[in-house]
């Protein structure tokens, strides 16, 4: 395996290419090579600076992985203004920490990223919304767009373009469902979390009602790469389906918990997990049991997929995906059902309560998961309940989260229908 970025740890420095500097200095950003990409972007058009993302294949990085240069080419052929862009750092997805990293230790290449989105749509305003425990992160973000802004690269007459621009931070309240970019949107204006109706889409009618980008945090940090490198460039850093690096977050059973920064298609999950560059393997020297990628909302899987690639492309073929970019690891004294337990736990306190798929699937899922954990307590019966009520909620939910609240169990059964059928009462 090639030598691997570790961009952060707990015994690790913060850093951006190599040197630790002062996260919302300007003048030590700028000395790194910060703001050249705003600065070649607004000699660049509009069209240019989206087919350079659209060559670099950038997925969005904050689940969905939809394809940004085409969310991007959307938008720009939207007449209608004004534009806003939104910056969805509502990060709270378990096992899920690398928005936070981006956030504290690179809030200028953030606030680079966004500006760069916001003069390719000559847009009104930028907002960024964050997870409401992020209390002194968000403090650190405004310091860094105040400086922005007295540096001239944020605010009034951008580097004398005549653009202007400014930035605003949002405070969530800590609802999960605020992650969907709709809901976000919503509670941005001052209204009730929950997800709209789409179509429209939300870039035609988004923000205030006007055409709207939402991208994660991850996705705007790496546009500032993309425009300085080019998209080509970029891409043959990552995957051919994806380019460039992705941050993973490795928490529970592994050794080394923290951050990384790895390339698309370069690692397997068994890298991820064993190499001593990145999880360094099983914590106490047990055996690993499963694995949990991308959040809560993602797939279980078990050691015979430890040799996937770490790709978006290799783990959609194996039932996985990236998701977040979370891989909580578990050992082998773990027990699938008591984890389910917690994931169903998880989902009925963060439902918005919008929809009944949702609101009462997950609560049923738990009454039959309690069960199952109880000798001779369920029958064949609740077994078959289980699953008509994961196909209910993945066909019927109105919103992502609903829709992907029983994915962890379903991959779950796939691997470990054993568990699920021990403790089943014999029927004659």
């Amino acid at each position: 395996m090639s030598k691997l970025n570790k961009l952060i740890s707990k015994e690790a420095a913060p850093s951006i290419d190599g040197g630790a500097i002062n996260p919302v200095s300007v003048d030590e950003y700028v000395k790194t090579g910060g703001f050249d990409a705003l600065k070649k972007a607004v000699s660049m058009g509009s069209e240019e600076i989206i087919a350079e993302v659209k060559k670099a294949k950038l997925l969005g990085r904050g689940g969905a992985a939809y394809p940004s240069g085409s969310k991007w080419e959307h938008l720009l052929h939207i007449p209608e203004t004004p534009k806003y862009i939104v910056c969805n750092a509502d990060e709270g997805e378990p096992g899920t920490f690398k928005d936070r990293l981006i956030l504290d230790k690179l809030p200028l290449k953030l606030l680079e990223g966004i500006t760069i989105a916001g003069f390719t749509f000559r847009a009104k305003a930028g907002y960024i919304y964050v997870r409401g425990e992020y209390r002194t992160i968000q403090k650190r973000l405004l310091a860094a767009i105040e400086n922005a802004k007295a540096a001239r690269f944020l605010g009034t007459n951008i580097l004398g373009t005549g653009f202007n621009f400014d930035i605003h931070v949002i405070s969530g309240a800590g609802a999960y469902v605020c992650g969907e970019n709709s809901a976000l949107l919503n509670s941005t204006e001052g209204k009730v979390g929950r997800p709209r109706i789409k179509p429209p889409h939300l870039a035609e009618v988004g923000l205030f009602l006007q055409p709207t980008l939402v991208n994660n945090v991850e996705s705007l940090a790496n546009i500032p790469a993309i425009v300085s490198m080019g998209g080509d460039s970029y891409l043959q850093i990552g995957h051919p389906d994806s380019g460039g690096t992705k941050l993973i977050c490795l928490s529970g059973h592994v050794q080394n918990r923290g951050v990384f920064e790895v390339p698309l298609g370069g690692i397997t999950l068994r890298d991820a997990i064993f190499d001593p560059e990145l999880g360094g393997g099983i914590a106490g020297g047990k055996k690993l049991k499963f694995f949990h990628l991308g959040g809560q909302s993602g797939s279980i899987g078990g050691p015979d997929l430890l040799d996937t690639v770490y790709s978006y492309t290799d783990l959609r073929k194996a039932g996985l995906s990236v998701g977040s970019g979370a891989i909580v690891v578990m050992d082998e004294t773990v027990s699938i059902i008591d984890y389910l337990r917690c994931v169903s736990e998880f989902f009925i306190h963060e439902s918005c309560g919008k929809c009944v798929p949702c609101r009462e699937g997950s609560r049923q899922v738990l009454k039959l998961l309690k069960k199952l954990a109880v000798q001779d307590a369920a029958c064949s019966e609740d077994l078959n309940t289980l699953r008509r009520l994961i196909r209910t909620m993945t066909d019927a939910s109105f919103c992502g989260l609903g829709q992907t609240a029983a994915t962890a169990l379903n991959s779950a059964w796939k691997h470990f229908k054993n568990e699920f059928e021990a403790n089943v009462r014999a029927e004659s």
